[in-house]
């Protein structure tokens, strides 16, 4: 037998190989043809796929009431079936407002309604809220000012009637939300100079994470103001040679960080600014100290038209920030 095989020709190899192809062929093209008489594939449900579970009546169910619920849950990231983290994904309405059987066989029955979270205290509707949304963003919630201070989150929030198209805002955009309280801060931006939130160049969640933060004021980088700031503006950040002492202190020592009637967002004109900390100098205390008036100090650039490395300086003849 083994003498046959080594025989064999190349015309009887190649032969054998075509043979072997020919089975595969017929096998793929009857695979094609199973598949084929399946039709087109599904389309993905857009409801709650889990099954209604013992005192659920489903979704469907309770949008034949609260039709107008619906409007505002029907494409939001919440009705997103083929996600099992959404509600939509487990058993729908209900996965936040509770089974809903007992209220469907007596809907007069007070004492059996789902909770509605517009009545619910703030405790209540973080705690629903939270054992979803506890992480990234949402992870420091617990303990921070806004949880603190009885803020909820369907007070900035609202699932079925949003106004912005991104994370389900109760008004068009960050800027009228925090508006609502934060009004002083917000009056600011409406100034000279200001943080350009107002041309959508950043937002209040571009410095501050709303939901909680390690630094102060809900600040969302570093561990004080000073490192917040310096980490757009890093060429004030050092370590300098020679260190101007309210860079230690932070910047909100000199500068208003949501806006000011001065250039560079300075809290006050200079050299008034200065003579705050520097009233016992070479120099005049005030520009009317003398009988002088120094025109140099009042208009231009006033103290740093010399002191011109404010912030710090690393050059040898920088011990007054001349350079």
């Amino acid at each position: 037998m083994g003498r046959h095989i080594r025989r064999m020709g190349s015309k009887a190899w190649l032969a054998a190989g075509f043979g072997v192809w020919l089975v595969a062929i017929g096998g793929v093209r009857a695979t094609v043809i199973e598949a084929d008489d399946l039709g087109p594939p599904k389309e993905k449900s857009t409801t709650a796929q889990n099954p209604p579970q013992a005192g659920y009546v489903g979704e469907d169910t309770c949008l034949v009431c609260h039709s107008d619920a619906g409007e505002g849950y029907f494409g939001s990231v919440h009705h997103v079936a083929a996600d099992l983290r959404t509600p939509a994904g487990r058993q729908g309405c209900e996965s936040c407002h509770g089974p809903g059987e007992a209220h469907v066989s007596d809907p007069m029955d007070e004492s059996v309604r789902p909770r509605a979270f517009s009545k619910l205290p703030p405790s209540e509707v973080n705690e629903a809220c939270t054992s979803c949304h506890n992480r990234g963003e949402h992870a420091l919630w617990d303990g921070s000012q806004h949880e603190a201070r009885d803020v909820s989150c369907t007070s900035c929030h609202s699932v079925h009637a949003a106004q912005s198209e991104a994370t389900l805002l109760k008004a068009v955009n960050q800027r009228e939300l925090c508006a609502s309280c934060h009004r002083d801060k917000i009056s600011k931006l409406d100034r000279s100079g200001h943080m350009p939130v107002r041309e959508g160049k950043i937002e209040c969640t571009t410095c501050h994470n709303v939901h909680g933060a390690t630094n102060v004021r809900l600040l969302r980088k570093g561990d004080s103001i000073q490192e917040l700031c310096t980490s757009c503006h890093a060429e004030k950040r050092g370590p300098f040679l020679w260190e101007h002492a309210p860079t230690r202190d932070g910047c909100v020592t000199c500068h208003d960080p949501h806006g000011s009637s001065n250039e560079r967002m300075l809290v006050a004109k200079p050299p008034i600014l200065c003579q705050r900390c520097h009233i016992h100098t070479r120099h005049p205390s005030t520009i009317y100290d003398a009988s002088v008036i120094d025109s140099a100090r009042v208009y231009a650039r006033s103290c740093v038209t010399c002191h011109s490395a404010i912030h710090g300086s690393n050059h040898p003849s920088g011990a007054r920030f001349i350079r």
